[in-house]
């Protein structure tokens, strides 16, 4: 029998509000020391709250009962809705945990019995922690398709066919002399067929860039502006700007949203060889930071031009009276008078909508990706394999791909990152 566990379940006192969840099979008995007689299952009912062990009223407020399985853990549940005052919150927590079989719950441990208990699966509660962390609306609305379900019911569809063509397999080992070739030949064609399907959904736009921002480098040789563009798109000094070369050693992140794509700003020190050994370091940053940027903003001749898939080229300083012409393809920019900043951000904008997933569309994130690509390169090895002993073990292995891609399968690493994520009362 599992432990009943308790936590404030909204958010920090003080506030309008609280409430205090219980979850566990003591759940039912610790709501009635607490309120009396507990309501109907889903009705909410006044009730005074009074500490089991003095008898002193500790609130006034709403209780509810739900009964597992068909309550948000699987597993019986009360709430006591009460004052949000800290002093409130707390004398209700004391008294909880005074009682015999109750304990503190640990962060995300309320969700994680959700999916032990089969209310939900792994890809819910990965959706449900970026909810969770969402700060722009396109992040909320990814982050939901999963929480309610888009990718569950999505891998459900593919395990279901998943099933049949492994039960047509097990089935043929026996029978293959008496079915000649027909039968094998439809099962490979189906076989790549479900590959293919994988295979499109691993070529959408992952959730790493929406979820964690994409990463927009700024580059150039030293004293080129790299600086003074950052907070030029800032609108504040987030960054030391000098006449003195090399003033960056090491690179400044800034994160931000611009038309409500999250991007994370990132100025770099200045490209060039140097003997300053602290300097050579920045410069290494650097090089390293355009290797895995999403989108680099150039600010040097185009002949030094990194080679990378997505660039901006800029001709800084275009306020100057000395500045050369602006080269064809590149973007004149102003950090003094602001010319040229938004049709950068724009510009940003534009390519940064190549790496997100379609609004409101469900996406992949990268343990959820590498667990589709195991199931579509055993489906890809299955359809030409000659021996029917062969494709059957390669279906085996992508079912197991799929059970560890909803968490039904060997995932204790991965859970306990996942609801460390989690805060307490989830």
């Amino acid at each position: 029998m599992s432990d009943t566990i308790f936590a404030l379940a909204s958010g920090r006192p003080p506030a309008a509000i609280a409430i205090v969840r219980v979850s566990g099979p003591l759940a039912h008995q610790a709501g009635g020391q607490i309120a009396g007689e507990l309501p109907m299952a889903r009705v909410a009912s006044l009730r005074s709250f009074r500490d089991p062990g003095s008898g002193d009223i500790l609130d006034e407020g709403l209780l509810l009962r739900f009964d597992g399985p068909a309550s948000a853990t699987g597993e019986d549940v009360v709430e006591f809705h009460v004052h949000g005052g800290r002093a409130v919150v707390d004398a209700m927590l004391s008294a909880l945990g005074a009682l015999d079989g109750l304990r503190q719950a640990d962060p995300g441990e309320f969700t994680r019995r959700a999916l032990e208990n089969g209310r939900i699966d792994l890809t819910e509660a990965e959706g449900l922690a970026d909810l969770l962390e969402a700060e722009t609306e396109s992040q909320r609305r990814a982050a939901l398709a999963n929480a309610e379900g888009g990718l569950r019911r999505q891998v459900a569809e593919w395990q279901s066919r998943l099933i049949d063509l492994s039960g047509k397999a097990e089935a043929a080992i026996d029978y293959v002399e008496d079915e000649g070739t027909g039968g094998f030949t439809t099962l490979s064609r189906d076989c790549a067929s479900l590959a293919l399907e994988l295979s499109d959904w691993l070529d959408r736009p992952r959730l790493e860039p929406l979820r964690d921002g994409v990463r927009v480098v700024i580059a150039g040789p030293p004293n080129s502006g790299k600086s003074s563009l950052l907070n030029a798109i800032l609108g504040s000094e987030r960054a030391i700007v000098t006449d003195i070369s090399g003033t960056t050693r090491d690179h400044v992140d800034a994160p931000l949203a611009i038309a409500g794509v999250p991007i994370v700003l990132t100025d770099t020190a200045g490209l060039r060889e140097t003997g300053d050994v602290v300097e050579a370091l920045g410069v290494e940053r650097s090089r390293d930071l355009i290797e895995i940027a999403d989108l680099l903003l150039w600010l040097g001749d185009s002949d030094d031009r990194p080679t990378h898939p997505r660039t901006v080229q800029l001709h800084p300083r275009c306020d100057l009276t000395d500045r050369v012409a602006v080269p064809n393809g590149s973007l004149a920019v102003s950090s003094v008078t602001g010319e040229g900043i938004k049709p950068l951000l724009a510009r940003i904008v534009q390519l940064a909508a190549t790496l997100l997933p379609a609004e409101g569309a469900v996406a992949l994130n990268r343990r959820q990706s590498a667990e589709l690509t195991v199931a579509r390169d055993e489906l890809q090895s299955a359809g030409p394999a000659s021996d029917i002993v062969l494709v059957a073990e390669h279906l085996r292995s992508a079912r197991a791909a799929f059970d560890r891609l909803t968490g039904r399968a060997g995932m204790e690493d991965v859970l306990d990152a996942l609801f460390s994520r989690f805060c307490l009362g989830k």
